[in-house]
């Protein structure tokens, strides 16, 4: 079983901005899969199955910044320890340093700065665990954190619909086939169509 969470806020006023885009992409996981979420507590969480492999989606409701407390509640839900999130653990998450709709797959490492990873280490007190990252690029004219809470350009918008996509469809793969073709397939600028898998 795996456990794939995506990183963002909750509430109406973070919907599609640019720090959410982990939640869109478990959201289209659950409507692709027909997994239903359902709130419990401190996360939205739905079971089901990915291509016969059986999956946990999870949307942490406890704002970015203490993304690490939900999952650390659901991982001790499902009896995961610390030791085995290299191969059961996937986080999908923004990035500000990739540029917009780039995807970059990774095994483990620091947070980069990334708070909501950095909750998660704290929390799990563990860097081994699969990163899906999704560049949303920066403006070097507006502050980090108020730039992560913007929503994308227009002209974005076609570049974050395929990294969605892209995304989705990595998820995927690393369930089915291994990290390590993934990250052969989607370690590099995101094409206007989605590879097959």
């Amino acid at each position: 079983m795996w456990i794939i969470a995506g990183l963002g806020n909750p509430g109406i006023k973070y919907s599609r901005t640019r720090h959410n885009i982990g939640f869109m992409i478990v959201d289209r996981l659950s409507e692709e899969y027909r997994i239903s979420l359902e709130e419990k507590d401190l996360y939205f969480i739905g079971k089901g199955a990915i291509e016969g492999v059986e999956v946990i989606l999870l949307k942490p409701l406890t704002f970015m910044n203490r993304s690490g407390m939900a999952v650390k509640k659901a991982l001790k839900k499902f009896n995961v320890v610390s030791e085995k999130l290299s191969d059961r653990f996937i986080v999908i998450h923004d990035d500000i340093d990739l540029e917009p709709g780039i995807i970059k797959i990774r095994r483990n490492g620091s947070s980069g700065g990334h708070k909501g990873i950095e909750s998660i280490i704290l929390e799990t007190g563990t860097k081994d665990f699969i990163r899906i990252k999704i560049g949303i690029g920066r403006d070097k004219d507006i502050p980090a954190e108020e730039y992560v809470l913007s929503r994308f350009k227009s002209s974005e918008k076609k570049l974050i619909a395929d990294a969605t996509v892209n995304a989705a469809h990595a998820v995927v793969k690393i369930t089915t086939d291994g990290v390590d073709k993934a990250m052969n397939m989607y370690n590099r600028p995101v094409k206007s169509e989605a590879p097959q898998v």
